[in-house]
């Protein structure tokens, strides 16, 4: 179990939704504990509704609107939508450059996304590419990208200064090596989820939901867990001496 907290967390996915089905437990646990909390959704899902007579725009409308309102419900209230197409969605330098902008603006401790090598997850799942081009994006991003005062210097005359990022968590099916316990805040993570109403349809998450939580805490005395393969940056003499504390 991890007793960690950070000071700012930004999570990066490519979809709403995808950070309530992976880690909204934690930014939920985070945001209550004071953590500075932030939600980058490279697409709006705008081609995942696919009712009769749906639009693209009428579905970005729609799936924004419920992006919002499940980061209320977890407590977060800066979430950036970059609006890139939905199902096309590729790691590209641009993409890269857009996420470095959000973080150099945001200066997050610690950032979460996918895990951007998993392509098959299970035996009846296969990892969404939009997801692996999010997480590849967010990973460069975060290093060495955002760290370096050379590049993109064009945001220095914005007032963003290079950031070096802390940690990056991993949000990880099967290799996980930190827990954290989203006990008191599972039932936050199903609220924000059923937020998603255009994908939830007729469907409860509930017992889903907390036989996945379950399963990744058992054994670690806890209820419920989010689990996370960690990458450490800058250990902690290196972050106090970047942020004045060493």
């Amino acid at each position: 179990m991890s007793d960690y907290l950070p000071e700012s967390a930004m999570a990066i996915v490519a979809h709403p939704d995808d950070i309530e089905f992976g880690c909204a437990g934690t930014m939920a646990r985070w945001a209550k504990l004071g953590v500075r909390t932030c939600y980058v959704l490279c697409t709006s899902g705008e081609v995942g509704i696919d009712t009769p007579g749906m639009t693209k725009e009428k579905a970005t409308e729609i799936r924004e609107a419920e992006a919002l309102a499940a980061a209320e419900i977890a407590g977060v209230k800066d979430v950036i939508f970059l609006r890139e197409p939905d199902g096309l969605l590729q790691p590209t330098l641009d993409l890269r450059r857009k996420l470095v902008r959000e973080i150099r603006r945001f200066h997050p401790e610690v950032i979460i996304t996918f895990d951007p090598g998993t392509i098959i997850a299970g035996d009846d799942y296969i990892n969404h590419p939009d997801h692996r081009a999010a997480s590849i994006g967010a990973v460069d991003a975060a290093f060495p990208a955002s760290g370096q005062p050379l590049l993109y210097p064009e945001m220095a005359a914005e007032g963003l200064r290079p950031h070096k990022v802390r940690k990056v968590y991993i949000v990880a099916w099967g290799q996980a090596d930190t827990w954290v316990n989203i006990s008191q805040t599972i039932d936050i993570k199903i609220a924000a989820l059923r937020a998603h109403a255009s994908q939830m349809g007729d469907w409860d998450p509930t017992e889903r939901i907390k036989e996945w939580a379950a399963g990744r805490a058992k054994g670690k005395e806890m209820d419920y867990a989010e689990g996370y393969k960690v990458v450490t940056l800058l250990d902690d003499e290196e972050w106090g001496k970047l942020n004045g504390k060493g």
